[in-house]
């Protein structure tokens, strides 16, 4: 099927004498819109937040995906995802519709599947049940298919979603899926080219890149591999952020492994309320003299917790929130070797810190450069002597005391 052969000649697809600007291949030029009858169009699956909602979806029913051949059963699974995802903005998106028709062109490929505009087509489904009025998407079609322009299509949507307009209600955890998918994946695209589509810079991508590949890594920690809807729930791209400026701080990669474990173990017992702030405070504990310890407390912890996850396939949100993190005993355990190395990392500070301060205060009064002195007048000389006097007589208390 063809929206601009078959679609056109059956009337499913009529021309409009609107355009819309797109940028394809490098080249920018305005396209004609169409307005295409509904049921004439799917949902992508390769769009980042689509993929993340049939992971969750094939982990409900064997691992299989939505079956795309039937395509308003498939519909009907993407729409209820969407919908689910973010009410609100359902609502506010098909009242506008409903007031004042679509405003703004999708984006399809000739076999229909949408590219951009999943929301708005969905808005439009929702009020076409029960007007006839919205049984129409307004948008481009380009004549291409995902077999032959692969690469050149998930371009041009990553620059519509997070170059143009979407960058704001965009979930982070949905962008980790679609640029480990594309990167690491399936290697569709290189970091210069998803940089490019993107509007980033490529130092950007790569440290999204290195956060990816912590969620993947937490997800088969958890015994639940590529169920990254998981990952999205349980909201953990920010704890993840923090853990990959941990990590870039160890010395060996034990010490890094050491620290995945320590992190992976409190996000999914979820030891505080706000996750990001607790590996916050594993920042005081490196380098310190108890790193070590705590270290192989928190390893003999998270052996419990591994040793009590279901089995793959049986791993997902409602367990972890009602079976894995019910285990209070345990989370007590995590959270009072916290406490416990914390304490002793501040009293080791307290009692360190007159030799901290006795070391800046050298270094200052080294920094100073004695070749000034032969260009103050009598009045600075003698103030300065005052201060001198003044740091003599509190080294002298100190050593008093030593």
């Amino acid at each position: 099927m063809n929206l601009l052969k078959e679609g056109i000649t059956k009337q499913a697809v009529i021309k409009t004498a609107q355009t819309r600007k797109l940028t394809v291949d490098g080249l920018t030029k305005a396209y004609p819109v169409y307005k295409v009858r509904l049921d004439w169009l799917f949902y992508n699956d390769q769009n980042d937040r689509i993929a993340t909602w049939i992971s969750q979806y094939k982990a409900q029913h064997d691992g299989k995906a939505p079956n795309s051949s039937d395509r308003e059963a498939y519909n009907a699974i993407i729409e209820q995802f969407i919908v689910e995802s973010n009410p609100e903005a359902i609502r506010k998106t098909q009242t506008n519709i409903e007031l004042v028709d679509q405003r703004e062109a999708g984006v399809v490929l000739a076999d229909g599947r949408i590219i951009d505009g999943n929301r708005r087509v969905t808005c439009l489904r929702r009020l076409a049940a029960k007007n006839d009025r919205f049984g129409y998407f307004e948008t481009v079609i380009l004549d291409r298919n995902i077999e032959h322009s692969a690469k050149q299509i998930k371009m041009l949507e990553l620059s519509i979603q997070h170059g143009e307009e979407s960058k704001v209600d965009y979930n982070p955890i949905d962008r980790l899926v679609g640029i480990y998918n594309d990167i690491i994946s399936t290697r569709l695209l290189s970091f210069e080219e998803y940089a490019r589509s993107t509007n980033e810079s490529e130092t950007e991508v790569k440290k999204r890149v290195e956060v990816a590949k912590l969620m993947v890594e937490f997800l088969e920690f958890i015994n639940a591999p590529e169920q990254f809807y998981i990952a999205r729930d349980l909201q953990l791209y920010y704890p993840l952020e923090e853990l990959l400026k941990l990590i870039k701080k160890c010395r060996t990669e034990d010490e890094i492994e050491d620290m995945k474990i320590a992190v992976f173990t409190n996000v999914l017992m979820q030891t505080a309320g706000d996750m990001t702030r607790f590996v916050r405070h594993i920042k005081a504990v490196v380098g310190t003299e108890y790193q070590e310890e705590f270290f192989e407390e928190q390893k003999e912890i998270a052996a419990k917790v591994v040793d009590t996850l279901p089995e793959q396939g049986r791993v997902n949100t409602a367990v972890i929130s009602e079976v894995v993190r019910s285990n209070d005993e345990v989370v007590q355990e995590l959270e009072r070797s916290m406490e416990k190395t914390l304490t002793k990392v501040k009293k080791n500070e307290t009692k360190n810190r007159p030799i901290q301060l006795a070391e800046k205060a050298t270094t200052f009064l080294e920094s100073i450069d004695t070749h000034i002195l032969l260009k103050m007048n009598d009045s600075e000389l003698r103030r300065l002597a005052r201060q001198l006097d003044k740091l003599e007589q509190t080294i002298g208390r100190i050593r008093e005391n030593l």
